[in-house]
């Protein structure tokens, strides 16, 4: 059986309150190490709040005193809308996890290893498929790390399934059959953690790694619940009036989602679903509304939009699902329309908030709204795979290169245009912080096949309309021409929750600007029961360092940033 424990949690907000229960599910055996999960000192999910206010603040007053090439990197390619301190503070909460002596035999060990280590193998111009002369220009170099072939500790294998079967967790037979139809024999975890809450109608933070199968973590029981009330006669379908509402932070990921509701009706269970967002004919939307759904997947735009103008009624709603909530927080809308939600949805509807990540402050947020929340959190929450194979690009250049951001990007655009000739796949997501710079990235792919013969390049980012941004990624998703290589340039936004199958490389041509990045870029390989990948950051100056001591966390297996006080993995 399915290994779960239950914590009360001891966050000073819940006051007065009743308290969340917390489940999660046991992740495998892991000997204690300094720093990380079996250390009882040093644990993050022990961190006090006041601790970690102390942290920051000392990690900022540091990095106010210091100077370096970062700052450069920072300035050039960070958002505008985060300052270049507050884009590593939590990343320096890492800092505070290893003792002085652990920081300079970690530094000093790196810059040995990195001193005797040149390109690797793949990266050399021997390849067959050769779509472009790249020569090293001077100054411009690059060193590559495979930390994960270091003699490291490699993290242990957590098996993607849970041994509970779909009809042992309370599946109906015309969802185990369905389910087959689609190839799903058995659950993932985070999908038997989540079934006999949801379904019973209990209000949820469900929370996972990418790849886990949190969508249909919360749509197997759903409609298994719409259906059985039809058959009760409990209820039906209305026009304008659905029965569950999920609200995404992007026009993609509502489609992905659409998809997986139309698989599952497509197989034998009945329920009608559709997509509210902008850049597609409001007519059409509000003729489907009309005729009666179940499921409707909308943005909070356009969510706000409909309820506006009165052609959405929310008194029937059964559930409120908030996919990808950590992220929904930065849409202006949506804490407008999750207080919409609250206020004309019936009593008893139940709320459901989906992530990958679960920053410590959305959490606080969420519980002091709703304090009987129950939290499920899988095995792999703040991990990346344990198929992942990261690998450090030192792209800093020789110690008497001029530092600036136009070196840094001369050599990390030197670095990626090695890789992609000398070690050509079909799929890579090459990951920027701003669209001026996937702009720029864009140009340096295509100059080097211009007739596109061998690689195609598909931008994705804010820049490009919807209809541009959905063909782009519908064309990345569909297997290419033998020989062909596609790269998807994009920034974050194809990182948000969005399902890519079969992606080999993941480039973070850009250092991410906080820990959930990280996890959500490296998330879009390796995915899923059996997927494998591998991760190149892209880090100059003191990226490096800290990229290194990244990824031997993630390596041994530890959460890589903070996760809510009441959390514990269970060795």
């Amino acid at each position: 059986m399915t290994n779960v424990a239950v914590f009360n949690s001891s966050l000073s907000i819940f006051s007065g309150r009743r308290r969340p229960r917390l489940v999660c599910e046991a992740a495998p055996k892991i000997s204690p190490q300094k720093g990380g999960v079996g250390s009882p000192s040093r644990s993050f999910g022990r961190l006090k709040v006041q601790r970690v206010k102390e942290l920051v603040k000392e990690s900022y007053r540091k990095k106010k005193q210091g100077s370096g090439f970062e700052d450069y990197q920072q300035k050039a390619e960070s958002s505008p809308s985060r300052t270049p301190d507050e884009s590593y503070d939590d990343f320096d909460l890492l800092d505070e996890q290893e003792s002085l002596d652990d920081q300079k035999d970690t530094s000093e060990a790196f810059r040995s290893s990195v001193k005797s280590a040149g390109p690797p193998s793949e990266f050399s111009a021997t390849s067959s498929k050769r779509w472009g002369n790249v020569e090293q220009a001077d100054g411009y170099g690059y060193k590559a790390y495979d930390v994960s072939k270091k003699g490291l500790k490699i993290k242990a294998n957590n098996d993607f399934f849970s041994r509970k079967s779909f009809k042992e967790l309370g599946c109906s037979d015309y969802i185990v059959e369905s389910l087959r139809k689609l190839q799903y024999v058995h659950p993932s975890h985070i999908q038997a953690m989540a079934f006999v809450s949801v379904i019973g109608g209990k209000s949820c933070i469900i929370s996972d790694q990418s790849g886990s199968g949190k969508t249909l973590s919360y749509l197997i029981p759903l409609v298994q619940r719409l259906r059985q009330e039809e058959i009760e006669g409990l209820s039906k379908q209305k026009s304008q009036n659905p029965r569950v509402v999920v609200l995404v932070p992007t026009a993609e990921l509502a489609s992905q989602v659409l998809n997986v509701c139309r698989s599952l009706s497509k197989v034998g269970v009945p329920f009608r679903s559709m997509v509210a967002t902008g850049g597609f004919r409001q007519k059409t939307q509000l003729d489907n509304l009309k005729q009666g759904i179940d499921v409707l997947i909308a943005t909070p735009g356009r969510f706000m939009f409909l309820v506006k103008e009165g052609h959405l009624q929310l008194s029937d709603i059964k559930s409120a699902i908030l996919d990808e909530v950590d992220i929904l927080y930065n849409d202006e809308d949506f804490e407008l329309a999750l207080q919409t939600l609250v206020n004309l949805a019936p009593v008893t509807a139940q709320y459901l908030f989906v992530t990958a990540t679960l920053p410590v402050e959305i959490y606080n947020k969420l519980v002091e709204v709703f304090p009987d929340c129950e939290v499920i959190m899988g095995p792999g929450v703040h991990r990346t795979s344990s198929r992942l194979e990261e690998i450090l690009i030192d792209c800093s250049g020789d110690e008497n290169t001029e530092k600036s951001p136009d070196t840094a990007f001369l050599n990390k655009k030197n670095a990626l245009l090695q890789l992609a000739q000398g070690s050509p796949v079909t799929k890579t997501i090459v990951f920027c912080n701003k669209i001026e710079t996937c702009r720029k990235v864009e140009n340096a792919l295509k100059r080097f096949d211009r007739k596109e013969m061998y690689a195609k390049v598909l931008p994705f980012h804010a820049a490009l309309d919807q209809e541009s941004r959905l063909a782009n990624i519908e064309e990345f998703r569909r297997n290419p021409s033998k020989n062909m290589s596609l790269f998807l340039v994009c920034t974050d936004r194809a990182s948000r929750g969005i399902d890519f199958a079969g992606v080999d490389h993941v480039i973070l041509f850009d250092f991410p600007r906080d820990p959930s990045e990280y996890v959500r870029r490296v998330g879009r390989t390796a995915r899923g029961a059996g997927g494998s990948g591998k991760a190149f950051i892209f880090a100059v100056g003191k990226q490096v360092s800290l990229a290194r001591r990244i990824i031997e966390r993630n390596q041994k297996g530890h959460p890589l940033h903070d996760v809510p006080a009441a959390y514990e993995v269970m060795s």
